[in-house]
C-alpha cells in the first residue's frame, strides 16, 4: 500500500520524532524521581547514550520505543509496515543489533543495563519492578 502522505510531508513528520525526552522516557523519569532515585540523562561518554544513568551504582536504563526497537510484546513492534518495506525492516533490525552491541559493551565496562519498553511504561507493576531492580542494585553495590 502506498503512503498516503507526500514524501516531503512524511519527511517533515519523521523529523519531528524525538530521540530524547519522549513521553515514555519522561514518564519513567518522573516515576523513578518520585521514588527518590536520582540520575543523569543521556551521558554521551557511554555507549548508546543511555536514557537514565545511575553513575554511583554503575547502572543505566534504556527506554525503548516499541516501533523503533522492534518490541515483540505489542502490536507496534511486530506490525508489518505497509509502505517502504525495503527500508523499515532492515532499519529496525539494525536498531536491535546496535542496542545489543551497546548493552554488551556497557556490561563489559562493568555497567548493569536495564531496559523498559514503551508499552510497559503504563504498567505500574513493571515500573515498580524497574525501581526495585535499581534500588536493590544500589543496596548491593554499597553494602
Amino acid at each position: 500500500m502506498a503512503d498516503k502522505l507526500t514524501a516531503s510531508r512524511r519527511s517533515w513528520n519523521m523529523s519531528r520524532i524525538r530521540a530524547r525526552d519522549t513521553k515514555p522516557e519522561i514518564a519513567v523519569r518522573r516515576y523513578l524521581h518520585r521514588k527518590g532515585l536520582r540520575y543523569r540523562l543521556h551521558r554521551a561518554d557511554l555507549p548508546g547514550k543511555p536514557d537514565l544513568v545511575f553513575a554511583k551504582q554503575r547502572a543505566c536504563v534504556f527506554v525503548h520505543g516499541c516501533f523503533w526497537h522492534g518490541c515483540t510484546m505489542c502490536v507496534d513492534g511486530i506490525r508489518e509496515v505497509k509502505s517502504n518495506q525495503t527500508y523499515w525492516p532492515p532499519k529496525v533490525a539494525a536498531n536491535k543489533e546496535r542496542d545489543a552491541k551497546h548493552q554488551r559493551t556497557l556490561q563489559q565496562l562493568g555497567w548493569t543495563v536495564l531496559s523498559i519498553w514503551e508499552c510497559e511504561v503504563a504498567n505500574e507493576e513493571r515500573l515498580e519492578a524497574l525501581f526495585r531492580a535499581l534500588r536493590g542494585h544500589r543496596q548491593h553495590r554499597h553494602a
